[in-house]
C-alpha cells in the first residue's frame, strides 16, 4: 500500500471511530435525561430509573436509546408508542410496589 493511501485509510477509519463516539455521547446524554424524568415521574432513585429503562428496552424488544428518546419526548409531548406505554407504567408500578414493600 503506498503511504498515501495508509494515511487516507486511516484518516477515514479515524473520521469512523470520531462519528460512531459522537452517537455514543449523544445516546448517553438522552439515556440520562430519561432516567432524570422517570426518576421525577416514578419518584424513584436514579438508579431505579436505569432499571426501569433497561426492562422496558428489554420488554417490548426496543433499543434502550430509542426508549430514551421515547420518554424524553414524551416528557414534553405527553404521548408514548402504546406498547412503550404499557412496558413503563407496568415496570414504575412494579418496581414502585417492590420499594414501598422494604
Amino acid at each position: 500500500m503506498a503511504p498515501e493511501e495508509d494515511v487516507e485509510a486511516r484518516v477515514a477509519a479515524l473520521q469512523e471511530e470520531v462519528a460512531q463516539l459522537r452517537q455514543a455521547v449523544a445516546s448517553h446524554a438522552v439515556v440520562d435525561q430519561a432516567i432524570g424524568v422517570v426518576v421525577a415521574v416514578g419518584r424513584l432513585r436514579p438508579e431505579q430509573g436505569w432499571e426501569v429503562l433497561r426492562e422496558v428496552s428489554q420488554r417490548t424488544n426496543t433499543k434502550l436509546r430509542e426508549v430514551a428518546e421515547y420518554v424524553v419526548q414524551g416528557a414534553h409531548c405527553r404521548w408514548l408508542p402504546d406498547e412503550i406505554h404499557r412496558a413503563l407504567t407496568d415496570v414504575l408500578a412494579r418496581v414502585r410496589s417492590a420499594s414501598a414493600g422494604r
